[in-house]
């Protein structure tokens, strides 16, 4: 598998690219230099023959027939390797001179003159088999003449280059795509450098920059950009942190003192128009001073994370304790309210921020589930994931909505009647994602009028081998943390 994504690589397929690119440029050089060479070895042996002919013409031209004959057969004589083959004959292929008997397969039809063919038994050639390329022509008289050349060295040299060529090229073919996958390697495993620390900074690991070697090559520089780019972002961050802090600081202490004095005033006016319109003033300060610390609360968890007390937690028995608290609510809408708790289903986390999210889901299902309504808890395990789970009856969110149901204030439109301010799952969302959770939203009862809604939310359960999701390397959140966590308590 490893092998088959280091092929997928588009590195590695620029680099087989290139070495088809290499391959192809290489063959049509080998080409090139054998059509040269073997051309110009065998115009050496034609330009040898038509000499020989030259000669033999100029011979016949002064000495007539006889004369042809005579010369003939003392070249022969000299020859006795038989490096030139004659063959004079009538035209009825009756031998007058030379060193082979018969006229070879397919002389007569050669229509430019030119002919190879084979000097063996079938031609009457007495020794080993070799090779030869010779031209026929007519001679005046009604005679035919075959001058040739015996070619078999230079048709074997011809098959060492054809070989050494095939050799050449499969010896390159090997060479480029073994250059070409240690070449992808190494800049694929660069790329996962990147790709890894890349991956670590969006979970949060912010203080983290991609390495470089110092040799200010292309990656380098692409490293470098990307660590300023970071180092942007974290300034940027900080000061809308900064601000953050700042808003919380200036404005939710007034907030609070102007939600206790409505409160005093509460208390000392007696005119039941007046208690009843401060009461609804006492309710609006405290709704904005809990939106004010969900949105502080989610943005911090959303750029720096809260994990300074990740440790093994019990989820049944964290959603047991948060049951308890919520039953009693249930009851005065005299709503069903079921658990299904599958012992000892631990997981790694912040007990304070699970505690918040399953809270939040708990407190959502009775909110939106009518009257005699049911609601059942689950928690279980599924394989290596934890599952908690809240079934209700309730109105339920239609299909199009559930994307967008996780997005700051974003509310349900037949929901907008009710009490909420639209962060309470942008809030479990940011809390699933510290812990590596996937949410999961579906209708309880797909076919009925009130179809309810199942929030399911998958974690990875603890197998015993200790791993800190995000705490291990995500940088301790040394200022407001305990403000976030007193915040999830509040809400909680």
């Amino acid at each position: 598998m490893k092998l088959l994504s280091q092929l997928r690589t588009s590195s590695f397929q620029l680099a087989l690219l290139y070495m088809v690119v290499f391959a192809t440029s290489v063959f049509l050089l080998l080409a090139f230099i054998y059509w040269r060479t073997a051309g110009f070895m065998t115009a050496q042996t034609d330009e040898t023959i038509e000499a020989e002919i030259a000669g033999l013409a100029e011979q016949y031209r002064g000495r007539g027939v006889n004369g042809l004959i005579t010369i003939i057969r003392e070249r022969v004589a000299r020859d006795p390797n038989a490096k030139t083959v004659y063959l004079l004959s009538t035209d009825d292929l009756l031998k007058l001179a030379g060193n082979i008997e018969a006229w070879p397969e397919g002389s007569r039809t050669a229509e430019s003159g030119w002919i190879n063919f084979t000097l063996d038994s079938s031609v009457g050639w007495q020794g080993p088999e070799r090779l030869a390329r010779a031209r026929i022509f007519d001679v005046q008289g009604g005679l035919r003449l075959l001058v040739g050349r015996d070619v078999d060295e230079l048709t074997s040299l011809k098959r060492v280059i054809e070989g050494a060529i095939n050799w050449g090229m499969g010896i390159t073919l090997a060479l480029a795509l073994l250059g070409g996958f240690l070449m992808s390697r190494s800049t694929t495993r660069r790329i996962e450098v990147i790709n890894n620390t890349s991956r670590r900074i969006m979970n949060g690991h912010l203080s983290l920059r991609i390495p470089t070697r110092g040799t200010e090559d292309d990656f380098d520089q692409l490293a470098e950009n990307l660590n300023q780019m970071l180092d942007r972002i974290v300034y940027l961050m900080e000061g809308i942190r900064h601000v953050s802090d700042s808003i919380a600081h200036d404005l939710r202490t007034p907030l609070t003192r102007l939600r206790n004095q409505l409160e005093r005033t509460l208390i000392s006016v007696d005119n039941d128009e007046a208690r009843e319109q401060v009461g609804r003033a006492v309710g609006e300060a405290d709704q904005l001073l809990a939106t004010f610390n969900a949105l502080l609360r989610i943005a911090r968890l959303e750029t720096r994370g809260n994990t300074a007390d990740m440790k093994v937690v019990s989820l049944d028995e964290l959603v047991g304790d948060a049951c308890e608290l919520y039953e009693a609510l249930a009851e005065d809408k005299d709503q069903q309210f079921k658990q299904v708790m599958e012992p000892k289903v631990m997981i790694e986390g912040d007990r304070d921020l699970l505690f918040q999210m399953v809270s939040n889901l708990i407190d959502n299902a009775i909110k939106y589930t009518p009257e005699h309504g049911g609601i059942v808890v689950v928690v279980r395990k599924e394989g290596a994931n934890a599952i908690f789970e809240v079934q209700d009856s309730g109105i339920g969110i239609p299909d199009d909505e559930k994307d967008q149901v996780f997005q700051r204030f974003y509310r349900v439109g037949k929901s907008r009647s009710l009490p909420g301010n639209g962060l309470g799952l942008s809030l479990v969302s940011a809390v699933a994602e510290i812990h590596q959770g996937e949410i999961l939203l579906s209708d309880s009862h797909p076919d009925a009028e009130m179809p309810g809604l199942t929030v399911a939310v998958k974690m990875p359960a603890f197998t015993g081998v200790r791993k800190r999701i995000k705490a291990a390397q995500v940088e301790q959140i040394p200022d407001g943390a305990d403000e976030a966590r007193s915040s999830a308590d509040s809400q909680a």
